[in-house]
């Protein structure tokens, strides 16, 4: 066969294949690394007042009965400083939980701050957990790439419940940022 019948026939092929319809052989959403069920990722990689003290919720989920995880693309950002985070240290039903923790790709010092300006005398036993390099979130399956607003990926809105060491509920804002799913009203009642 000759270069120019091989050429001819390679683009008949492509112009053919072109004008096929796509055909998936995979599910075109990603399935989330955490569901329920699952334990949280075993991971030291959050901290709390500062850089030293690391935290593994993971580790603490095994020796509490429950706890909630509250994630949020940014402290001090309007939904989450106004509605968010508030609706969660004012929930009645939130001093049923052993553990209330929020978590956002931040670093500790911004965490910090964040947490003594929405609890000032800490009496919400709300923890305020920094994911510096994004690693827990990433381990959730729980980041998006949020570069146009905060400057590099972040972490979508959420509310987990941990009972007994395993996840057995997940709200996830499903435009990442939004307050329809992940608010206290919604996840406690």
């Amino acid at each position: 066969m000759s270069f120019k019948t091989a050429s001819a026939r390679l683009g008949l092929a492509a112009r053919s294949a072109a004008r096929a319809p796509a055909v998936r052989s995979f599910h075109s959403t990603r399935p989330a690394f955490i569901k329920v069920g699952d334990p949280l990722p075993n991971l030291n990689v959050l901290h709390e007042n500062s850089p030293g003290d690391k935290v593994n919720l993971a580790e603490e989920a095994k020796k509490v009965n429950n706890m909630i995880l509250i994630g949020v693309p940014a402290a001090f950002s309007p939904a989450c400083s106004s509605s968010h985070i508030p609706g969660y240290i004012q929930h009645p039903k939130t001093k049923d939980y052993d553990t209330v923790a929020v978590v956002s790709v931040n670093d500790v010092f911004v965490m910090k701050a964040w947490g003594q300006t929405l609890d000032p005398a800490g009496d919400h036993n709300v923890r305020f957990l920094a994911d510096p390099s994004g690693a827990f979130t990433k381990a959730l399956d729980l980041a998006f790439d949020g570069s146009a607003v905060f400057g590099g990926d972040r972490s979508k809105r959420y509310a987990i419940i941990v009972e007994d060491g395993k996840v057995t509920s997940i709200n996830v804002e499903p435009d990442n940022t939004g307050t329809s799913v992940s608010m206290a009203d919604k996840v406690l009642g």
